[in-house]
């Protein structure tokens, strides 16, 4: 296939820049401890310069793979599907999620919410950033509002982006990874003062899983 077509192909969202996948448990948020398969794609222009995934950024150093090939890959491992990235949303998640339910499987997604909603489903975690903020209906749509905490003005960020989601939105501050033992004290006593926020760890990396 040329590269013209395989371009045309991935702007249509029938192929994306496919990372890596696996099956595990789910770490973060609502959804922890649920055992899960990880769709991860490539390509973000976020530049968070805490992400532990920097190698998805360049969305051109991951192969253009078929979403049917994506998709018979998953339905083997789990009827939960997560797509994170990277920033999934850069892409057309449309004919992905489509594809997907056509095998009754849940979808959900990890997102900064930085570009336009797309795709259909069953769970939308929210993880807003400052340098790239989310856009459109998104916060209306979202299931759980996930913010990363690594310095004390994040909490005001927090309470920003909580002001702009659905009264269902379910707010979890989660401590960024480097700086856990700092901030961990300082989010739990936030949570203790404002208990419509709820702790998120990453249980995963405790517990030493993808």
């Amino acid at each position: 296939m040329v590269k013209e077509e395989v371009l045309t192909l991935v702007n249509q969202g029938l192929m994306l820049p496919l990372m890596e996948e696996f099956y595990t448990i789910q770490g973060e948020g609502f959804h922890k401890g649920t055992a899960a398969y990880f769709i991860r794609v490539g390509g973000c222009d976020v530049g968070c310069h805490w992400c532990d995934v920097k190698e998805s950024w360049d969305a051109e150093t991951h192969p253009p793979t078929g979403i049917d090939h994506i998709v018979n890959n998953a339905v083997k491992y789990s009827d939960t599907i997560v797509i994170t990235g990277g920033e999934p949303l850069t892409w057309d998640m449309g004919p992905l999620t489509k594809a997907l339910k056509a095998k009754n499987l849940k979808t959900h997604i990890e997102t900064s919410g930085a570009y336009p909603l797309s795709g259909t489903w069953d769970w939308i975690c929210l993880s807003p950033k400052k340098n790239k903020l989310p856009e459109g209906i998104i916060y209306d749509k979202a299931h759980e509002l996930k913010v990363i905490v690594f310095n004390k003005h994040d909490l005001i960020f927090a309470e920003e982006q909580a002001a702009k989601t659905n009264k269902d939105c379910i707010l979890y501050l989660q401590p960024e990874w480097s700086v856990r033992d700092k901030v961990v004290p300082m989010i739990v006593d936030y949570v203790m003062q404002n208990p419509k926020w709820k702790v998120s760890l990453q249980t995963h990396k405790y517990l030493n899983i993808p």
